[in-house]
Parts: C-alpha cells; structure tokens; sequence
C-alpha cells in the first residue's frame, strides 16, 4: 500500500493537460518550457518561473477528472491560485 494519491500514470496525464493548454499557464498566458527544451543561459530562477504545473483546483491529488485539472506557471501563477484557494476555504 502506499501513501501516493497520484495515479502511475500522473506523469502522462499532466503532459497531456499542458499539451492541451498549448503549453502555455490557463492564468497569465506565459508560454511555459517544453521537456528537454534547452536554456543554456538562463538562470535557475528564470527557468523555474517558465515551468509549468499541473494543480488540482479542488486540492484533492486523487481527484484527477480534466475539468479539475489546470496548467500554471511556477512563477506566480501556481501561488496566487492556491493562497486564493486557501482563503476561500478550499
């Protein structure tokens, strides 16, 4: 038994909702990093700001339905999304 509510296949399935966001975050519109996109001169903090997320509006990780699913920036985007959450009560 194990503790991890992602399904095995967590992986496949977030590439394929940043796949069908066009790789870009659903809130501000950034255009986010590809897999294995190279980014030789930039700096650890401009490549993290242009990753992208997948983050379950429910907060729930075992609920993965698509309509519960969003691609977002880790720059602010994925922070502003939950501290709202979080003060929402969610």
């Amino acid at each position: 038994m194990t503790d991890n509510p992602y399904p095995k296949d967590w992986k496949e399935l977030a590439t394929f909702v940043k796949e069908s966001a066009g790789w870009r975050c659903q809130k501000c519109g950034r255009v986010g990093l590809h897999p294995g996109q190279e980014t030789p001169d930039w700096t650890q903090s401009q490549r993290r700001a242009y990753r992208l997320q997948v983050h379950h509006w429910n907060r729930d990780p075992s609920d993965n339905r698509l309509d519960n699913l969003a691609c977002l920036c880790s720059a602010l985007c994925r922070i502003y999304v939950v501290r709202v959450l979080q003060y929402l009560g969610f």
